[in-house]
């Protein structure tokens, strides 16, 4: 299975904070990585994905769903119609279509904090 240039980051995470104060069915989960190099934060929906403190994730950041890397340059199909074509999502548990928020180096740049936003 190719997945060409469209996986630009992959990593294990152990979720450390799990924050639900805000938002109904939202929660911000914070997680490190399995090298203690890598801060994330998360919003994500609980009712489709329960999550809690301690829990591991594998997480893979992706600029297409193609397993050929290909993008939808027209974009007449959406994230959701995918015609019965295998992607990358039927690897994985949960799936969020969104921007990255923030992006910051860590001292030194020895450490990296990510903050995603998803549509």
């Amino acid at each position: 299975m190719a997945t060409g240039d469209a996986q630009l980051f992959e990593d294990a995470f152990t979720i450390t904070e799990y924050d639900q104060s805000k938002y109904d069915r939202v929660a911000r989960i914070t997680a490190i990585s399995t090298d203690n190099q890598t801060t994330m934060m998360l919003d994500i929906n609980i009712e489709l994905f329960p999550c809690h403190v301690g829990e591991n994730l594998q997480v893979v950041l992706a600029t297409t769903l193609s397993l050929d890397g290909s993008h939808d340059e027209g974009g007449e199909r959406g994230w959701r119609d995918v015609r019965g074509d295998s992607t990358l999502a039927d690897m994985y548990d949960y799936v969020c279509h969104g921007k990255i928020y923030k992006f910051e180096d860590g001292v030194e740049g020895q450490t990296l904090c990510v903050v995603l936003s998803y549509l």
